[in-house]
C-alpha cells in the first residue's frame, strides 16, 4: 500500500502547484496536470512490473490477472502478440 502512495505524492502536490502557477493560463495549468497524472501512470506502471511476480504468487491474483489477459488478448488481438513476447522475453 505504500508503493501506491507514491504516485498520488506526485499527482497531487502538482495540482496545487498547477493552480498557482497557470493562473490565468489555463493551458499551461492543463499541460501540467496532464503530464503530472502521466508521470504518476508511469510510476505505476513500473511498480507494477517489479511486483508482478510476488503478486501471483497470491491465487486470487493469479486467477484475476489470468482472467484479466484472457479478455485483453479477445478484444485486442493484435496486442496479444507483442505483450506475451515480452513476457516471455522473446523478441
Amino acid at each position: 500500500m505504500v508503493l501506491l502512495a507514491i504516485p498520488v505524492a506526485v499527482v497531487e502536490p502538482l495540482k496545487f502547484v498547477s493552480l498557482f502557477v497557470a493562473k490565468g493560463h489555463w493551458l499551461t495549468g492543463t499541460g501540467m496536470i496532464v503530464a503530472a497524472y502521466a508521470v504518476s501512470l508511469l510510476i505505476v506502471e513500473r511498480l507494477f512490473r517489479i511486483v508482478r511476480p510476488k503478486l501471483t504468487t497470491l491465487a486470487w491474483f493469479a486467477r484475476l490477472w489470468a482472467s484479466y489477459v484472457a479478455l485483453r488478448n479477445r478484444v485486442v488481438p493484435w496486442w496479444s502478440c507483442s505483450t506475451e513476447a515480452n513476457e516471455t522475453g522473446r523478441n
